[in-house]
């Protein structure tokens, strides 16, 4: 916790005290409290009965082994008792003494031991309840930092997952378009470009913007469509307005890939369909595909990364904030993600 917090957290604890203190004047008939003395010496042997027990108190926090914060909370309350009373008699032997009343003597007395007691253990308190306080919203802090810490790890694993493996399967498509001399290699090549420099430059960011990211599947269909050869084989529709709109990089290229990668290529075009929905509040993402006979492997995968890698990922950078369903039947895949903004 920073210190202008911790600050603020004793100011009004003094604050609270002494309202309290003058709750009690005001309030409590036949002047049992002296308002020379409640306003006077007591505050000043009270801020010193609270923070000598509060420092002690602050090495709990600091130390494994309690022995000696023990030993030491001993020993400053049983200097702090007989401190106060010190200070209380030779301020109203030598300063006070024109409030006294003619009843009024200066024994100390076991009420008067008893009363100091009572106080310190009470300021004990206080000061136990602050540090604890103060305490706990550290450690809050330090798990929450941890945890930042641990996500962007993962974060980090995952994305480093991802990368490789489009540019992997990039590289397979444009060498078995060179491999058959195919004129569509040139091209293939700049789309190549365009995905590299998309994968290299905005995808490290933890957010780009949607119209990037849908430039970046485009390029990634028309290499696709590349192998395949088939005009019409993808149908991609985008509604809504994507200006100023932003996305996790590289978080529905997996959806893509894996109708690709898994889906059958000998159907009636299209045999992909794509269709993206931009609202006020969400994203609507769903892909559909024809599944080949005898195919499993898409109710397990999802773009090669693993479908848990990629529900994880969502969880991390959209937690509370996505839904995702994947439906299969006997010929249709069908993965729908939304993503409430």
């Amino acid at each position: 916790m920073k210190t202008k917090y911790k600050l603020l957290i004793h100011i009004a604890f003094w604050i609270y005290m002494f309202n309290q203190v003058l709750l009690s004047i005001a309030m409590v008939p036949d002047n049992k409290y002296d308002p020379f003395e409640e306003l006077t010496i007591y505050p000043l042997t009270s801020f010193l009965t609270f923070y000598g027990i509060y420092c002690v108190f602050g090495l709990f926090f600091n130390r494994k082994k309690k022995l000696l914060p023990i030993l030491m909370l001993v020993a400053v309350v049983a200097l702090l008792v007989p401190l106060r009373i010190g200070m209380e008699y030779f301020f109203w032997k030598y300063i006070g003494y024109s409030h006294l009343k003619p009843t009024d003597s200066l024994v100390i007395n076991s009420s008067w031991w008893i009363n100091s007691i009572r106080l310190t253990i009470i300021y004990g308190i206080y000061a136990l309840l602050i540090q604890l306080a103060i305490g706990w919203f550290e450690n809050q802090k330090l798990k929450t930092e941890l945890l930042l810490e641990k996500q962007s790890g993962e974060l980090a694993l995952l994305r480093s997952q991802i990368n490789p493996h489009f540019l992997f399967n990039t590289l397979n498509n444009i060498y078995s378009l060179v491999y058959k001399k195919s004129e569509d290699a040139p091209e293939a090549v700049m789309k190549m470009s365009s995905i590299m420099r998309y994968m290299l430059y905005d995808a490290t960011t933890d957010k780009v913007l949607l119209e990037k990211e849908i430039e970046y599947l485009k390029s990634f269909i028309e290499l696709e469509k590349l192998r395949i050869r088939h005009a019409d084989f993808v149908e991609l529709n985008i509604l809504g307005n994507v200006e100023a709109r932003t996305i996790a990089p590289m978080l529905l290229i997996p959806f893509v890939e894996n109708a690709f990668k898994h889906g059958s290529k000998n159907v009636a075009n299209p045999g992909i369909r794509i269709n993206l929905s931009i609202g006020a509040e969400q994203i609507r993402f769903e892909v559909s595909n024809y599944l080949r006979k005898n195919t499993t492997t898409t109710t397990d995968h999802v773009g090669g990364i693993g479908l848990t890698n990629l529900r994880r990922r969502l969880n991390l950078l959209y937690p509370g904030l996505h839904q995702l369903e994947i439906k299969t039947d006997e010929t249709l895949y069908t993965v729908l993600l939304i993503l409430r903004i």
